[in-house]
């Protein structure tokens, strides 16, 4: 398949390749060996490779995969949002061209959550455990103040004006998060995060939260397997100004008893509370208990 377009969601990848599937190329990324093999699902505006250095850390120990959902990061484009069964079908159908043997765990960060949901409500035989990274809920509204809702979140979305006003300080924001990256690596991810297409790929896959929710509500609950939940209560200074204290503190408390709920649905369920980074930094900030957090998951689904 050719494609003669420049723009960064088609340039070569710095590490990794790509994998044909349903006639588009799809990015992936993987080191070590062993299993289960672990996958990080990335939440919407982030790519498989911000994910790199805990995947590193996660290859010492088993195979640790990450790539792009189809229309996102490296991937081929596709029109967004889609459905929670089209992302999941299309990573099942990922792992087998890769060759990795079910079952695996997911790791599964802000909306990746949906997604991880929708493939074990799809294949449940195919997941050893899941870790749940400050992850998406079907259950979010009933545990949310109105003001943080799914429809109200759909509606803070920026647009273009807006988006090209916060370029320079998201700029800034993803040259501090990978400055620890080699650089053959941190340059072109800084450089494609800068482009219009990655940033307005975000957007777009936020744009439809309602419906994930009612998709994901139609199906099971997730499998009993283990399950850990990292809930991060640390808030970003973007969200603290326009965010009165008490919406904060409902925000904190609704996150916790989320999670709380979707531990205690399965046999071997923990949540674990972080208080020193917040949504978007925690792979950066707290490698060491998202790494952590994964060791534990790999290791109670290999006991029998």
């Amino acid at each position: 398949m050719t494609n003669n377009s420049t723009s960064p969601a088609r340039l070569a990848p710095p590490v990794g390749g790509f994998q044909e599937i349903d006639g588009r190329r799809v990015f992936v990324h993987r080191s070590g060996s062993g299993g289960p093999a672990v996958v990080f699902l990335p939440g919407a505006g982030a790519v498989g490779l911000d994910y790199f250095g805990v995947q590193q850390g996660v290859s010492q120990f088993t195979t640790a995969v990450v790539y792009d959902r189809g229309g996102t990061g490296y991937s081929d484009p596709l029109p967004l949002p889609r459905t929670a069964a089209a992302v999941a079908t299309e990573l099942h159908e990922l792992l087998r061209a890769e060759d990795l043997a079910a079952p695996y765990v997911l790791v599964a960060h802000s909306l990746g959550g949906a997604y991880a949901h929708r493939f074990a409500q799809l294949y449940p035989q195919d997941v050893a455990g899941l870790v749940w990274l400050d992850a998406f809920h079907r259950d979010w509204d009933d545990f949310m103040p109105p003001a943080m809702g799914l429809a109200a979140t759909e509606q803070m979305a920026p647009g273009p004006e807006q988006l090209e006003q916060m370029r320079p300080a998201l700029g800034e924001m993803h040259a501090e998060l990978l400055a620890t990256y080699p650089e053959h690596l941190r340059k072109p991810l800084i450089d494609a995060k800068a482009s219009d297409e990655w940033m307005r790929v975000g957007i777009a896959e936020r744009s439809r939260l309602v419906e994930l929710a009612t998709e994901l509500k139609a199906g099971p609950n997730i499998p009993d397997v283990p399950v850990v939940a990292l809930t991060v209560l640390g808030t970003a200074p973007a969200q603290q100004a326009p965010t009165s204290k008490r919406t904060l503190r409902e925000l904190h408390d609704g996150r916790t008893r989320m999670d709380a709920a979707l531990v205690s649905a399965v046999s071997h369920g923990e949540q674990r509370v972080l208080s020193d980074t917040h949504h978007h930094r925690l792979c950066f900030d707290r490698p060491d208990a998202v790494v952590q957090a994964v060791r534990d998951v790999v290791d109670r689904a290999a006991r029998p």
